[in-house]
Order: C-alpha cells, then structure tokens, then sequence
C-alpha cells in the first residue's frame, strides 16, 4: 500500500509538470540562439528575418524562465538570489507590456517567489495597456502593486482568489494557481482592483 506522503496533490503535480515542460524546451531553445550568434559569428548579416528570430527566441527564452518559477517545482528550502530574480523579471519586460520594481532585498524562498510571479502574471491579465509592478516585502509579507493608466478587471477571475469558483481558460490558469500554492504555505490572499492601480497582498 503506498503511503499518502508519495500521493501528490494536484497543485503539486502541476507544478512537476511545469517543471518538466520548462526543463525540456529551454535547450532547444538555447540551441536556436546559439545558432543565430554563430552565424552572425561568421560573417551572415543580420538580415531581418534573423532579427526577429534572435528576438522571438529571446522572449520566449525570458518567459520560460519566469514560467519555471511561477509554474515549477518549488522545495522548501530552495531559494533565489536578487540578482537571478531582477533578471528574470528585466527579460520578462523586453517582451511584454508590464515592468517591474523588485524592492525586496537579498535572497528569498523560492516559493515566496513563485506566489509573486503567479500574483504578477494575475496583475498582467488586468493590465491589457501596461503599466509598472511594484514588489516588495515586509516582515515577511509580500505587497505586489501596479499602477496603470487604466485597468481592465475580470470580477469573476478576480473573485476566483477568495475561493469563488468558475470556468477558467488556459491564459487565467494563474487565478486557480495562487490560492491553491497560497493555501499550500498557509498564507492568506487579499487584494483589491481600482480603476488606475491593483494590489494583491499575502
């Protein structure tokens, strides 16, 4: 009989998931970029066409990175260095219409981490226009905030973080994600959406 400790959980085993789909793509996605830097290397020109390849891998290199954190496996003792996390947040912002101030210092848990990067991919999905993510810690509560000329809330996604339920897409997995990995760690969620700014505080 198999104990209930080696019996996963669904937010666990999405995040062994994640993990695994974020371990398998990031080499041939290296792979790629190595090639345009050799053939830019040896002389090609960097035509447009090769220029949009090297910044299509680039952004998809900056996501992945920051889809294995908020996506991957997280162990409790892991943790992340400022630096590693203010440049995955930097190369997110290459790509994408948000960008970011990380405030926390030093390292931190990689799984205080994760619940960040879920609470800023639930801040992006209010944010269609752009605007700045603020981040910070306190006594070890977080505090995400974004300001924006204009947000564009979804009320059901957003009630989906005090345990409301309802059908969800695959662009708003992060909704059903947060409480889930915040319930995990004993953490409670609060948040709030105004008209030019959102926070979410756990």
């Amino acid at each position: 009989m198999c104990s209930d400790q080696l019996i996963p959980n669904s937010t666990d085993v999405v995040a062994l998931v994640g993990s695994r789909l974020c371990h398998d793509l990031i080499s041939p996605l290296g792979a790629i970029g190595n090639g345009v830097e050799l053939l830019t290397m040896s002389g090609t020109e960097m035509s447009p066409e090769l220029q949009l390849i090297a910044q299509s891998v680039a952004s998809a290199n900056a996501r992945l990175k920051f889809f294995r954190v908020a996506f991957g496996q997280a162990a409790v003792d892991q943790r992340l260095g400022r630096p590693e996390i203010v440049a995955v947040l930097a190369g997110l912002a290459k790509g994408g219409r948000l960008d970011f101030d990380w405030q926390a210092e030093g390292d931190q848990a990689r799984r205080d981490v994760k619940l960040c990067f879920l609470g800023v991919l639930c801040l992006e999905a209010a944010l269609p226009w752009g605007g700045l993510v603020t981040i910070c810690s306190t006594g070890g509560n977080w505090r995400l905030t974004a300001e924006a000329r204009k947000t564009k809330p979804d009320p059901a996604l957003w009630q989906r973080l005090d345990g409301g339920e309802g059908p969800i897409g695959p662009a708003q997995v992060q909704f059903a994600l947060l409480p889930a990995e915040a319930a995990q760690q004993r953490r409670q969620i609060a948040w709030e959406v105004g008209e030019t700014s959102a926070q979410i505080t756990f």
